[in-house]
């Protein structure tokens, strides 16, 4: 209650010195003037939703976010994570283990190991892209068991093959241990995540890959976002930004801090990390490099949809809906997870801006799919949008929705 005494003064204090009655105050949110008045006088607490819009229409830079942030941030251990020595296996396990696999095919020695090496690796990389094609439309838990294996593939095939012809696989063996991570992930398993994100830091080092270790950098804070770590988030991101990287990879860094900052409500350091990343991402000449490419590859302009999902978290709403319509119609049809990620956001800036029936017809088309593609990270947003439906029961699109979204919800309860 100490935090409501706090933040339901304050609230009230910049509203009237904007010079607006609670009534005008309740219509410019969209919000219940009751509700409001409740928490103004410390009998409700506002939800992080109402402390975004309320901060972002009032000006108030991030002080009433800071206000009303809770002080735990998530009690599975991963707002923080200091070490990457978290897989029980280990490295010289997947080693031995990928390497016991191809005794038979005589890729052990010499001259022989090393051509066997160049004539399977892009049929390893081809076996990457189909995997990451198929992370779009496939739950992660079907698809962890063959990428575990497919990466103690891939790195114990080259165990003890020549350096020169090691390298490459090295560093693709950290491609399919970094998604396996992504997709650990999206299970609900942030933990192992980590492992894993570490395991390919390891392999790509092998395989003289010096920059591989920032971009786990990026990975560790998008773990510690979405358990609503700002701190953390930021301080990782800004790790990753020095010059002597890749532009690709100060790019997502950078948009990575933007979303840090977004949380709390610091609009100036946010919009300023966006147009850094912009900028690095207009130089950045990845895609005519012959390894995969680093984050996303469904996106078309990634600092655009980030900054749609940034102004969601400022409280600009409508600003926020008005850029995810236009990046989200440009992902394309079978990218069904990448499509559920920014869409649920959409659905959530629209119905923040009072745009109801908008908000369900796009969520009623997401929930279709989503038992096809369950995402721990998209669960997020789902109850987000089921919190803020809930304040529309009398609509007539909210109450149709209510028994798909309940159904999807459900298997996430613990």
């Amino acid at each position: 209650m100490s935090m409501n005494r706090h933040f339901g003064p304050e609230l009230r204090r910049l509203r009237l010195e904007a010079r607006l009655s609670l009534t005008e105050f309740s219509v410019a949110l969209n919000y219940d003037k009751g509700h409001l008045s409740k928490v103004e006088r410390g009998e409700r607490s506002a939800s992080p939703e109402l402390a975004r819009r309320c901060d972002a229409f009032l000006g108030a830079n991030g002080e009433l976010q800071c206000l009303a942030i809770r002080a735990d941030t998530g009690s599975d251990g991963a707002g923080s994570p200091t070490s990457t020595n978290l897989w029980s296996m280990g490295r010289r396990a997947v080693l031995a283990a990928g390497t016991g696999s191809l005794i038979d095919l005589g890729l052990r020695h010499g001259s022989t190991a090393s051509a066997a090496v160049g004539s399977l690796l892009p049929s390893f990389r081809t076996q990457f892209d189909q995997l990451r094609t198929l992370g779009q439309s496939t739950a992660p838990k079907v698809l962890l068991p063959l990428l575990e294996t497919q990466t103690r593939l891939v790195a114990g095939v080259v165990a003890d093959t020549p350096s020169a012809t090691r390298a490459p696989a090295l560093r693709l063996a950290s491609r399919f241990a970094e998604f396996t991570g992504w997709m650990a992930q999206e299970s609900g398993d942030s933990r192992t995540a980590l492992g894993w994100t570490g395991e390919a830091v390891e392999l790509a080092r092998a395989g003289g890959d010096a920059h591989f270790g920032s971009y786990a950098l990026v990975r560790r804070a998008l773990v510690t976002l979405y358990a609503g770590d700002a701190t953390g988030t930021v301080a990782l991101a800004r790790r990753a930004q020095h010059d002597g990287l890749p532009p690709r990879i100060r790019g997502l860094a950078a948009q990575r801090e933007a979303q840090g900052h977004a949380l709390v409500g610091d609009e100036r350091d946010c919009l300023r990390c966006l147009d850094a990343a912009r900028d690095l991402f207009d130089r950045d000449d990845a895609s005519s490099s012959t390894e995969p490419l680093i984050g996303t590859t469904h996106v078309t302009d990634p600092a655009a949809m980030t900054t749609g999902w940034c102004l969601y978290d400022l409280g600009r709403t409508k600003a926020a809906a008005e850029v995810l319509d236009r990046e989200c119609r440009r992902v394309p049809p079978h990218a069904l997870r990448t499509r559920a990620r920014y869409g649920f956001r959409r659905a959530l800036a629209h119905a923040a801006s009072g745009e109801v029936e908008h908000a369900c017809a796009i969520a009623g088309e997401l929930l279709a799919v989503m038992p096809a593609v369950p995402s721990a990270t998209v669960d997020r947003d789902v109850r987000r949008l089921a919190r803020e439906l809930s304040r529309f029961r009398s609509s007539r699109a909210v109450r149709g929705l209510q028994p798909t979204l309940a159904r999807v919800i459900a298997p996430t309860r613990d």
